[in-house]
C-alpha cells in the first residue's frame, strides 16, 4: 500500500510552496487538502505533482472515520484561517483549533509525524518573542486559536508516538500568494501592486513610538519557511514548538524601499534612497486605521535560539535579498 504525505492548506501560499518543495525532493505521493470555494487558488498547484486532492471537509470526515489508517507517512498541516480580522470566533475555533486537534488525535493513534502551522500572533501584545507561556498574549481570536492548540500539545507531550513540530510563523511573504490579494497578503505583495498601479506605496504613519513606516516586523521569505519544514521532516527525531522567523526585525520602509528600487531597476531607472522616495511622493504615509488600534503588532522579532539549538543552521534571506528576489518573480509574471 502506498503511504502518502498529506499537506493541508495545500493551495495556500505556504502549503503550495511546501508541495513544490516536496516535489523537488522527488516526493509526489501527496494528498493535497484545501477548500477551493475560492477557485483561483488552484493556480498555486498547477505546476505541482500530487496524487489526489480532497476538500478539507471531506478530508476531516475521512480522517475521523479511519479511512487513512496505515497509509500516511506524515502530515504537514498548514490549513487554517489566517485572517487576523476574522471576528467569527465559532468558525475560527473549529477551523483552526478543533481541526488541528483532530489531526493530532490521528497522528498519535497512527504514529504519524505532524508538522503544523502555529503563528507569531500567539505573542500578540508581548515584546518578547520566545516560545514560553509567559510571553503569549494574543490580541485576536486568530492568535487565541493558535495558542490554544500549542497549549494542548504541551499538555499531551507524553502521549506522542511520533514527531510533532509546531512552527510559529512570523511575517511570511513570497510566491503563490496572489489569491490573498488585499488585507491577507504580505506587505511586499501589496507594495508591489500599489506601486505598479498608482506609482506610490502607502504605509502607515508612525504609532507606538515608531516613525512613519518605521514599525518593525520579522519578515521571512517563504523559501526559508519551506526549507525549515523539510529539514524537520527529514529529522523525525526532532520535536518541539519553534519560532520561524529570521531573528531580525526590519521596517515596513525597508520593504517598500526594496520594492520600489526593484521596479525602478527593471524599468532602467536609477535607485533612490528612502528619503528621496518620500520626497518624490513614491512612498506616502497614511493615517493609522481605527479598526487596528489595540490589535496591531508594531514590533515582532523571532527569538530563534531554540530553532538553532535544534540543529537548523541555514541562513535566512534579509528583506533586501528576499524582497528583491520576490520582486523579480512578480515582475516576470506581470
Amino acid at each position: 500500500m502506498s503511504r502518502y504525505y498529506i499537506v493541508t492548506g495545500a493551495a495556500g501560499m505556504i502549503g503550495s510552496n511546501i508541495v513544490a518543495g516536496l516535489n523537488a525532493r522527488g516526493i509526489k505521493n501527496i494528498i493535497a487538502v484545501d477548500n477551493l470555494t475560492k477557485g483561483d487558488k488552484f493556480r498555486n498547484l498547477v505546476d505541482c505533482e500530487i496524487a489526489d486532492y480532497l476538500d478539507k471537509h471531506e478530508f476531516r470526515e475521512l480522517l475521523n472515520a479511519g479511512a487513512f489508517n496505515g497509509s500516511v507517512e506524515a502530515i504537514l498541516h498548514q490549513g487554517a484561517c489566517s485572517n487576523t480580522m476574522e471576528h467569527n470566533g465559532q468558525y475560527m475555533m473549529d477551523n483552526n483549533f478543533r481541526y488541528t486537534v483532530d489531526v493530532l488525535e490521528f497522528c498519535i493513534t497512527q504514529r504519524v509525524p505532524l508538522l503544523y502551522a502555529s503563528s507569531a500572533a500567539t505573542y500578540g501584545a508581548s515584546s518578547t518573542f520566545r516560545e514560553e507561556p509567559e510571553f503569549e498574549r494574543p490580541l485576536n481570536v486568530y492568535g487565541y486559536s493558535k495558542i490554544l492548540f500549542d497549549r494542548v500539545l504541551r499538555k499531551r507531550w507524553s502521549e506522542l508516538t511520533a514527531q510533532a513540530v509546531g512552527f510559529r510563523y512570523f511575517n511570511v511573504y513570497g510566491p503563490r500568494e496572489a489569491h490573498k490579494a488585499g488585507a491577507g497578503s504580505s506587505v511586499a505583495f501589496n507594495a508591489f501592486h500599489q506601486f505598479r498601479k498608482d506609482g506610490r506605496v502607502k504605509l502607515f504613519v508612525g504609532c507606538d513610538g515608531y516613525a512613519d513606516g518605521g514599525q518593525l516586523r520579522d519578515f521571512i521569505y517563504v523559501e526559508d519557511v519551506v526549507n525549515a519544514n523539510l529539514f524537520f521532516l527529514e529529522h523525525p527525531e526532532k520535536s518541539g514548538i519553534y519560532n520561524l522567523g529570521t531573528g531580525r526585525a526590519q521596517s515596513f520602509n525597508d520593504v517598500a524601499h526594496a520594492i520600489v528600487n526593484g521596479i525602478r531597476e527593471y524599468e532602467g531607472k536609477s535607485v533612490l534612497t528612502l528619503v528621496e522616495m518620500a520626497a518624490q511622493g513614491l512612498i506616502e504615509y497614511v493615517a493609522f486605521p481605527d479598526i487596528l488600534k489595540g490589535k496591531y503588532q508594531s514590533y515582532t522579532q523571532a527569538d530563534i535560539s531554540r530553532l538553532r539549538a535544534a540543529g537548523y543552521t541555514a541562513a535566512f534571506h534579509d528583506v533586501g535579498n528576499g524582497v528583491g528576489k520576490y520582486c523579480k518573480y512578480l515582475l516576470a509574471g506581470a
